[in-house]
């Protein structure tokens, strides 16, 4: 059987699965709704680009139930940590999230031009908010986020909405925007026909370009302006979930020392650049899967270059670093890691057939045409 630090680690690479199967799966309908002013120059485009996501954003959502459901099982203190500190945050995040399918639902109501660009304004709001507001969080916990636990293991946090709102965490918000803008765009130059996907092609090629100058300027300041979390204390991987066990201290640029001492995650920010520069090439062209599937190689690289540099760190404290919670000393039990493990072994693979069944089902271009074939399913 798996010990515990093998499950450990498992479980941590299967919420980093997650997290990118979500971005990959839900980023390039986030991107459309974010596109959707700017590719779309009447109300027949609009719904060519609506519809292009309308039968399967619902099923893309799952991926972030699956992930928010992991971290709950799998790392409690984080989930309870995060829920906590970045309440504000993620119900601002959750807020855009349903004004997506608010908007999916209500548009197509009534003929009313005024009713429908109002709609499309509330799409607009939904494929924007939640991607920049998880890029800020993100971009916080490099920073450190203000909490700390009591004897009894009661959190405490100390921090405020506003000051989530910094320099670096805007950066790594803008840098989320740019990657759901990129995919959303390499996805409309595959589902639409000119001119709606020369449109979505520029759009595109501009936010793959963002997105490697954001990267690399979120990596010089994490190597010479942020400090690093580093254990001070030998840590077991079987300890026993406690985050008051450890000692912690911090160090410039200590965020890249994972990259010296196992060389083989310099994969992670190698792929996301790689993934951006053969997207706007792919791009430039016309080989649109080719582009999508260099945006999906981006997401990757960028996301695991997010946990690596933070491994084995979760969330980080940056008003008591030894309450800094990790994943040696924040998981749930053995035995509960171990139930959650078989069952997704079991039923992750349906989860994927199904999708893959389902994208092969709905293959082809979205047209107005197509919308005059069905007008009882279209939106």
């Amino acid at each position: 059987m798996l010990d515990y630090e093998t499950l450990r680690l498992i479980w941590w690479t299967l919420l980093g699965v997650l997290l990118i199967g979500f971005v990959i799966a839900d980023g390039f309908d986030l991107g459309v709704a974010a596109l959707l002013p700017f590719v779309a120059h009447k109300d027949e485009d609009r719904r060519v680009i609506i519809n292009t996501v309308g039968p399967v954003w619902e099923g893309n959502q799952v991926w972030l139930i699956l992930a928010g459901g992991a971290a709950f099982a799998a790392w409690p203190p984080v989930y309870a940590v995060s829920f906590s500190g970045f309440y504000l945050a993620i119900f601002l995040a959750l807020f855009g999230l349903v004004l997506r399918p608010v908007g999916f639902k209500f548009r197509s109501k009534m003929p009313d031009q005024r009713w429908r660009q109002n709609w499309d304004i509330v799409l607009f709001l939904g494929g924007v908010i939640p991607p920049l507001i998880f890029g800020v969080a993100v971009g916080n916990l490099f920073l450190g986020v203000p909490f700390q636990f009591d004897d009894m293991l009661r959190i405490t946090y100390t921090g405020t909405f506003r000051e989530l709102l910094t320099p670096f965490p805007l950066l790594c918000g803008a840098l989320s925007l740019a990657m759901v803008i990129l995919h959303g765009g390499c996805y409309l130059t595959i589902k639409t026909m000119t001119p709606l996907a020369e449109r979505a092609r520029s759009i595109a090629m501009g936010a793959a370009l963002a997105g490697i100058v954001l990267f690399a300027c979120g990596g010089v300041i994490c190597a010479q302006w942020l400090n690093g979390y580093q254990y001070l204390s030998v840590i077991p991987g079987n300890a026993p979930s406690n985050p008051l066990g450890k000692a912690v201290g911090l160090l410039p640029g200590g965020w890249l020392h994972n990259y010296a001492l196992y060389p083989w995650m310099r994969i992670a920010p190698l792929s996301g650049f790689l993934g951006y520069i053969g997207a706007i090439l792919a791009l430039a062209w016309r080989y649109e899967k080719l582009a999508f599937m260099s945006s999906c190689l981006g997401i990757f690289g960028i996301i695991s270059t997010m946990g690596v540099s933070l491994y084995p760190f979760m969330i980080p404290s940056s008003t008591h670093p030894n309450h800094s919670l990790t994943i040696w000393d924040a998981s749930s039990s053995r035995l509960t890691l171990l139930i959650m493990f078989l069952g997704t072994i079991i039923f992750l693979p349906v989860v994927l057939a199904y999708t893959a069944w389902v994208y092969r089902v709905l293959r082809g271009k979205v047209t107005a045409a197509t919308l005059e074939e069905n007008q009882t399913n279209a939106y």
